[in-house]
């Protein structure tokens, strides 16, 4: 089989597409947050909100007929009109803006690499299921549903000079407010000029997944089938399965807000837990959940709260002893340093005899209050953290190390259902 990435040619290679969107003035009822922050009551509301939400095709249901069922209703939508392509193809100048929030972005098809070219560095581990199920999804559907959300260093560059001029000047092509308060903006740049001189702007840049690594190695997953179905070469060129819809945003420019995603340890009580961690670990009680989260937010190392309604506990200073042995060899100091790493390879498994994966642990992300909620609801014990360092991250990614999956949640993050793109005709 030919290696599909010499059909693309080196760098961060963005490029035009025809987007497809809702074809309403203010599609704010048929968006949804990404697919992984939507729970089960999250559906019924969206669907709630507009029986045409999104959430129909990036969640379509339970049952094995799913995946296709998202297909058929995307082709339906496209056929009665809910959905237009444009006809022009264009890169696009996406903002979101709320109290305490501006971000500004380009959203275009990306070339797809691996790790090892450099050029687009996922910073955090993946787990089978959710690539195994978001793939059969996009295999179903031959769409790009949402896009996943790249940073790279922008400076003063062209493109970063582009998205700002747009953004400040020019009429929007799609203008609404979401129920969580954020404005979302979306301007179509389909001048042939422009997109050159933002191509090739980017084109020596190096862009992090801050969100979105299962959509990017579903992406890579279906560019290997088609390429191992439909062998290419060089000459041939490109074809849509070798790029990926995403959201690149000059973090210089925007720097993005990085929050933590809370662990739920279903079917482990706090006093055990607690009891437990006590052998490793200096433990704090705090007589409820806003005091202990006021005390791990000041915590300058390894911290954990421990909490599922009443008093909290937090824990802090873990036995280095006991930690630098829990440690995988060959993981930078830095690695080694971060708390999602403590949590993922010494408190979970070495204290409380468990892994950190899906089946084991649940996951909240940014809602200290939903973690506990949860955790009172499946008897379990809330495990909430503060977010990582952003220069942290960026660092462990430069190294080509991967954080423990689920250490990260940067925001903001792009609104699923303004735009899409279709792989097939």
């Amino acid at each position: 089989m030919a290696n599909p990435e010499l059909s693309i040619p080196d760098g961060l290679v963005i490029r035009p597409f025809r987007g497809v969107r809702f074809a309403i003035a203010d599609p704010a009822a048929m968006t949804s947050p990404p697919y992984d922050l939507i729970g089960e009551i999250g559906i019924r509301d969206l669907l709630a909100a507009h029986p045409n939400n999104v959430v129909r095709l990036i969640l379509p249901g339970a049952d094995r007929h799913r995946y296709s069922e998202a297909r058929q209703t995307l082709r339906a939508w496209l056929s009665s009109g809910v959905l237009v392509t444009d006809e022009v193809p264009g890169i696009y100048v996406y903002e979101q803006s709320g109290p305490g929030v501006l971000q500004r972005g380009l959203i275009g098809e990306v070339g797809l690499a691996t790790p090892e070219r450099g050029t687009i560095l996922p910073h955090e581990d993946v787990m089978p299921g959710p690539v195994a199920d978001r793939l059969a999804l996009m295999r179903s559907t031959e769409a790009n549903l949402e896009p996943i959300f790249l940073l790279y260093e922008g400076g003063d560059g062209t493109a970063t000079r582009l998205v700002d001029e747009v953004a400040t000047t020019r009429t929007p092509l799609v203008e609404t407010v979401t129920g969580d308060g954020l404005g979302h903006r979306l301007w179509a740049v389909t001048d042939p000029a422009e997109i050159a001189a933002v191509a090739a702007d980017l084109r020596p840049r190096q862009a992090l997944i801050a969100d979105g690594h299962h959509r990017y190695a579903t992406y890579r997953a279906l560019q290997a089938e088609h390429h191992a179905a439909e062998p290419r070469d060089a000459a041939d060129g490109p074809s849509p399965w070798d790029f990926g819809l995403a959201l690149l945003v000059d973090s210089g420019s925007y720097p993005p807000d990085l929050q933590a995603i809370h662990r739920v340890v279903p079917g482990l009580p706090l006093d055990e837990a607690l009891a437990r961690a006590k052998g490793a670990w200096q433990a704090h009680e705090h007589a409820d959940l806003a005091e202990g989260l006021a005390a791990l937010r000041k915590s300058a190392g390894p911290a954990f709260l421990l909490a599922a309604g009443g008093p909290a506990h937090l824990l802090t200073d873990p036995d280095p002893d006991q930690v630098g042995h829990a440690m995988p060899a060959g993981r930078s100091d830095r690695w080694r340093a971060l708390s999602t790493s403590i949590l993922a390879e010494f408190l979970l498994p070495k204290v409380w005899g468990m892994r950190d994966d899906e089946h084991s642990v649940r996951v909240v992300h940014h809602d200290p209050e939903a973690a506990v909620r949860l955790a009172q609801d499946c008897g379990g014990t809330a495990v909430l953290m503060n977010p990582l360092a952003v220069d942290d991250v960026l660092a462990v990614a430069a190294r080509g190390e991967r954080v423990p999956r689920k250490s990260t949640s940067f925001g903001p993050k792009p609104r699923t259902g303004l735009l899409m793109r279709l792989l097939t005709p």
